[in-house]
């Protein structure tokens, strides 16, 4: 890491575990650095003021102000800075994400549904095919809803979210509540998950390992725990994950639910009795 990134660390920023992050941790300590020297350079303008202009130097107001052109040319370039960062940087970066993603072929597809207050993860099993999904098999059991009548969805993996190194990742979106956001810090990439619709993300992970999913979105009272878990695995390492899995769901003849996961349930009021008539 170089000396410059070293501000994006001291203000808790994880290691960067993606392809693309290394232009967005850039951009942000570029940022950081220039709201510093901006700091520094207001701070030292207002002590030069107070001193400059103190009362007992100057005990009858000067109506006129400031008649030269060093301020005006000050705020034009900080303008100029802010413009070609967005304009620059930001936004074909952004643009790079959401419109130019890899071909299906090369891609890992992963389904990703949030509800309050956790997030269920959806795996195609050996065959590489996806069961088809439906809101009628929602349940506590099934939360993904797969059509237990088809053949697809025998093997699919519904409750870990496991990935291979170096290839990339496509998450398909949906919530089944509220609006969630899916955060995933080390892989410098968000999206919101948002109730009736499909958003698409996706990053290249370059490091193996075991990394944090939150919601960055406020989603209620249980949002601080709302929490989950990205594997990144070398390919020998998914596909022996993978063949485990497999042999579990052949052996419980359904498809594998993974390691149950603790729910955040808000206590419900007790029903009140019904009035007599």
């Amino acid at each position: 890491m170089s000396s410059l990134a070293l501000i994006n660390e001291f203000l808790g920023q994880p290691p960067n575990a993606s392809s693309h992050g290394y232009q967005i941790d850039h951009i942000l300590e570029f940022c950081h650095w220039f709201m510093g020297a901006l700091f520094l350079g207001w701070s030292a303008f207002f002590i030069f003021v107070l001193i400059r202009f103190r009362k007992s130097r100057r005990p009858v107001a000067d109506h006129a102000g400031v008649t030269s052109g060093i301020s005006t040319h000050l705020e034009f370039s900080v303008v100029l800075i802010e413009a070609v960062l967005l304009l620059g940087f930001a936004i074909p970066l952004w643009a790079k994400r959401v419109n130019q993603f890899p071909p299906g072929k090369e891609a890992f597809v992963v389904h990703v549904a949030g509800q309050q207050f956790s997030w269920n993860f959806h795996l195609p099993g050996p065959d590489g095919q996806f069961g088809r999904r439906g809101v009628g098999f929602v349940s506590n059991s099934n939360p993904m809803g797969l059509d237990p009548n088809d053949p697809a969805g025998k093997d699919d993996i519904v409750g870990e979210l496991h990935v291979p190194v170096n290839r990339p990742v496509i998450i398909e979106l949906s919530s089944k509540d509220v609006i969630h956001d899916f955060f995933l810090p080390d892989m410098r990439i968000a999206a919101d998950a948002i109730p009736g619709s499909l958003i698409p993300m996706w990053f290249t992970p370059i490091k193996t390992g075991t990394y944090e999913v939150i919601c960055g979105q406020l989603c209620g009272l249980g949002h601080s725990g709302m929490k989950g878990t990205l594997v990144v695995d070398t390919p020998a390492d998914y596909q022996a994950w993978l063949k485990e899995r497999a042999e579990l769901a052949g052996s419980q003849g359904a498809p594998p639910t993974g390691a149950p996961k603790a729910e955040n349930k808000s206590p419900q009021p007790a029903a009140s009795p019904s009035p007599s008539g």
